[in-house]
């Protein structure tokens, strides 16, 4: 017990550690500042602007920011779509697979393009490697490079400045932070024992003097930038359970750290653009408090176990269905909430089979998107809500809302709202159809409470951009494939939209000068009432779904039924 929280423990002074060095090298890198990479950098992007037609000095506005974000990845997915559909007559392609079915392919196609990755296929036997690494590859390098640029926007914005230009952030954000780290972390899992060839599916004799196909594939490159870019989707069916995509605990350290590194040190890169540390700091241990308890409730329900299994038996044991033995019941909570927390959706164990405990907790990451959030996006989503706080407080104690000295007023508070609400529409409803038919759609197959966990589970990844499931849902369906596309898609770009105008709106107005009545967003008190309106608003929205869930499964077990 006391080894498993200590390794939990260890991880997490390491994620404390490396936040402000990353913080502080993202911030010079999107402010225009001298880094160490500059001497190579440098001339490959003076190339790309040059070939591309690009001005680095030509700021956008809002909508203009939004169409170069719809365009560009309108362009990305057809090209995406159109490569994988023609697998068969291209190159890297040893095992000679076709298309895949439409609809898995539409699905497939833009859930890589909306940074979600949520896979209703097994890639060892669906997709060649060239379009695992040609093809979705590329999708994880500039959806989450898309989602970075537009979160450095909403900062720009925030602090007064112009947005800037997305195409020179995208270049950034995959030229100096993602290609860099994905390249030594590559090196890192190749060492750990994570294969990197070319060559087709292994034939094996057993000992029984059967065969047994071993499937591979250039696995290290596309699982770094699957982690650090919070994409999630695996090379392999069962994720970074598969031992070539995370064979050791050397590994699944490095693969952790780098799921949760670059949303913890935008918190960081905030505070330096805002030159406001002491509030950057604030907000990081108020999302880190929350994301470790909610680690401590994931961790306790895995140790005790299920009742229903140690009570018939007679003894005390954790819970160790669904999990890898190389990481055991801690290492697998602490992967499970970090991956939610971050929207990653990687897996190093099957979610369907933790406790409700952990089912509350990773359902309860997907709803408020902030501990720590996606790439990007999830640093906006948090300061929405900082921005909502900064509206109610001000009311309520009579003075004009204002943030870093600008008012706010109707149309960021709609925006604002637009950005909330749009993820319940887009969960509970689809949700709620698909469990009105619980055999012809959702497919449920375990009955009760736990069903309904795994239907909204579901649209709650879909619309989160995060991808898990909790596996056992049959999802590979027509139903699901093209019902989940509209929480990939609203989930993803209408809180762009609004993220975007609304950062346009607070880039424009005028600062007011500081009063004595001026109410201050960088103490300790209006950070605690901030974390207080998060938990409000999001367990007022969720809590049904969460009462029909985790949390009544969790009563019928301790009832011993």
């Amino acid at each position: 017990m006391g080894q498993g929280f200590l390794q939990i423990g260890l991880t997490l002074c390491i994620v404390i550690a490396i936040t402000p060095v990353l913080g502080r090298y993202m911030a010079r890198v999107f402010l225009g500042e001298r880094t160490l990479l500059d001497p190579i950098i440098n001339p490959i992007e003076r190339s790309i602007y040059v070939l591309a037609g690009i001005s680095r000095k030509e700021d956008m506005t809002g909508w203009q920011y939004i169409r170069a974000v719809l365009y560009s990845n309108l362009i990305m997915g057809i090209l995406v779509y159109s490569l994988i559909y023609f697998q068969r007559i291209l190159p890297w392609n040893p095992n000679g697979f076709g298309a895949p079915t439409w609809d898995i392919l539409l699905h497939t196609t833009i859930s890589f393009l909306t940074n979600t990755d949520q896979q209703h296929y097994s890639g060892e036997t669906t997709l060649s490697y060239f379009s695992q690494v040609a093809a979705l590859g590329f999708l994880m390098f500039t959806s989450a490079a898309t989602g970075l640029a537009v979160g450095i926007a909403f900062i720009r914005g925030l602090t007064g400045r112009k947005l800037g230009n997305f195409y020179v952030d995208l270049t950034r954000a995959i030229m100096r932070i993602l290609l860099p780290i994905s390249i030594i972390g590559a090196i890192a899992l190749l060492a750990s024992g994570v294969p990197q060839t070319l060559s087709g599916t292994m034939a094996v004799e057993t000992l029984e003097g059967g065969t047994q196909y071993i499937a591979r594939g250039p696995v290290a490159s596309f699982e770094m930038i699957k982690m650090l870019g919070e994409n999630g989707g695996g090379f392999f069916g069962v994720n970074s359970a598969h031992p070539f995509e995370n064979p050791n605990p050397a590994s699944n350290l490095i693969e952790t750290i780098a799921m949760i590194s670059i949303p913890a040190a935008l918190i960081y890169t905030y505070g330096l653009f805002a030159n406001n540390i002491k509030q950057s700091w604030l907000l990081f241990w108020m999302v880190f408090v929350i994301f470790v308890v909610l680690v401590w409730v994931t961790a306790v329900g895995e140790l005790q176990g299920n009742p229903l299994i140690n009570n018939n038996l007679g003894l005390e044991q954790p819970n160790l269905e669904g999990k890898e033995v190389r990481f055991g019941w801690a290492q697998t909570a602490l992967w499970a909430v970090t991956t939610t927390a971050t929207m990653c959706g990687a897996v190093n164990g099957m979610h369907d089979s933790l406790m409700p405990q952990g089912t509350f907790s990773t359902l309860f990451n997907l709803f408020i998107q902030i501990i720590w959030g996606g790439q990007g996006t999830g640093t906006a989503y948090l300061f929405i809500y900082l921005i909502l706080t900064v509206f109610l407080t001000g009311l309520m104690v009579g003075r004009t809302p204002e943030f870093f000295g600008r008012k706010i007023e109707k149309r960021e508070i709609v925006l604002a709202s637009v950005v909330l609400l749009i993820h319940p529409i887009v969960v509970l409803i689809p949700s709620a159809i698909a469990l009105a038919y619980p055999i012809s759609l959702s497919g449920i197959s375990n009955p009760g409470f736990h069903g309904i966990s795994q239907v909204v589970y579901e649209y709650a990844s879909a619309a989160a951009n995060n991808g898990s499931g909790l596996e056992g849902l049959k999802d590979d369906s027509l139903w699901w494939n093209l019902s989940t596309l509209i929480s990939l898609l609203a989930g993803r770009y209408i809180p762009i939209i609004a993220i975007l105008l609304l950062a346009d709106s607070m880039s424009g107005k005028p600062t007011v000068p500081e009063t004595p009545g001026t109410l201050r967003t960088d103490s300790l008190m209006f950070t605690s009432v901030t974390a207080g309106v998060t938990l409000v608003l999001g367990v007022l929205t969720f809590f049904p779904v969460l009462a029909l869930g985790p949390i009544a499964e969790g009563f019928r077990l301790a009832s011993g039924n």
